[in-house]
């Protein structure tokens, strides 16, 4: 006994097919914002490296070169970081709204579910309650552990994103070793 309607199958499937091209959209739409971040950070180094051409052939002794060197060694670092910063958020971004939708699909199925096993349990014949309770119980503990799960999950994108943010500033405050020191170590 079924208790779907084709108009309701089909009504379904087209949901199931507007959310799937919604995802492919924001993933294709990350991937963008990627490769915007990728020809940025390439143009930028080109020109970064013409500069820093420039600048190593005024050096006149070893001294200057030294100093060139410990001139550039700071903002590149930055810059890395900048970059790391900028993909990270980009992904983390991206991997928001995919989990939004998820959610959203995940809880419209489990409410579809709790729905179908109510209107069986309505339609089971007589003797069957006991098994129906199981089935709703079962129902249930799974919605649970569901939710449990979506909330772990969430709780360690929050680490992550807590230790990447102390990372970050880590390396920023890194004093950047004189060349003496390097050289002794």
């Amino acid at each position: 006994m079924s208790y779907f309607t084709p108009d309701q199958i089909v009504a379904a499937q087209k949901a199931q097919l507007e959310t799937v091209f919604g995802l492919t959209e924001r993933a294709v739409a990350g991937v963008e914002k990627l490769v915007e971040l990728n020809l940025q950070v390439a143009r930028s180094s080109l020109s970064d490296a013409a500069g820093q051409v420039q600048a190593a052939l005024s050096v006149k002794d070893a001294q200057q070169f030294v100093a060139l060197q410990q001139s550039l060694l700071q903002p590149a670092a930055e810059k890395a970081l900048a970059y790391g910063r900028q993909v990270y958020e980009i992904a983390a971004t991206t991997n928001a709204e995919v989990a939004k939708v998820a959610e959203s699909q995940m809880a419209d199925a489990q409410k579809a579910l709790v729905s179908l096993v109510d209107g069986a349990v309505k339609n089971a014949p007589a003797g069957t309650e006991g098994a129906a309770s199981f089935v709703k119980s079962a129902v249930a503990a799974a919605n649970n552990a569901m939710e449990s799960v979506q909330k772990v999950a969430k709780q360690a994108a929050d680490v992550a994103e807590a230790n990447f943010q102390a990372m970050s500033s880590a390396v920023v405050k890194a004093p950047v070793a004189p060349a003496k020191a390097r050289r002794a170590a």
